[in-house]
């Protein structure tokens, strides 16, 4: 499992804003495709936002609808999930990897990241909006 350090997560009201944080080994971060998967209460894990390292268009779940950016800080070997205006339904633990690629793009399925399987899930960060 690759140790990535996640932080980020609290408490918002609907509309609010959170800004989730994930800092990799050098290697991984500019070698893997690094993602956030959330699992909310009662459904199964799904993708939120995955960056591919062969800086192709990042990938972001259906339901993200425009509210959420991923982006990178190369110094900090640090991918960013900036989620706004968020809902009731995004509440959930919020978990990063970083995988393969094993294709050339970026995609996510519940348990692969650009077609490479998650080597494991850590803690994650929980996120809870609640008026």
């Amino acid at each position: 499992q690759v140790p990535l350090v996640e932080s980020g997560g609290g408490s918002v009201q609907p509309g609010g804003s959170l800004t989730l944080s994930c800092t990799a080994p050098k290697h991984n971060y500019e070698n893997n495709c690094m993602g956030w998967y959330r699992q909310r209460p009662g459904e199964e894990r799904e993708g939120v936002a995955a960056f591919h390292p062969g800086g192709v268009s990042p990938y972001y779940g259906d339901f993200v609808k425009g509210r959420f950016t991923v982006s990178r800080d190369d110094a900090k070997n640090t991918v960013y999930l900036k989620m706004n205006n968020l809902q009731p339904e995004d509440t959930g633990n919020y978990y990063c990897v970083a995988a393969g690629p094993r294709t050339g793009i970026a995609f996510m399925e519940p348990d692969r990241i650009c077609g490479a399987l998650v080597p494991g899930w850590g803690k994650g960060t929980q996120v809870s909006v609640t008026s």
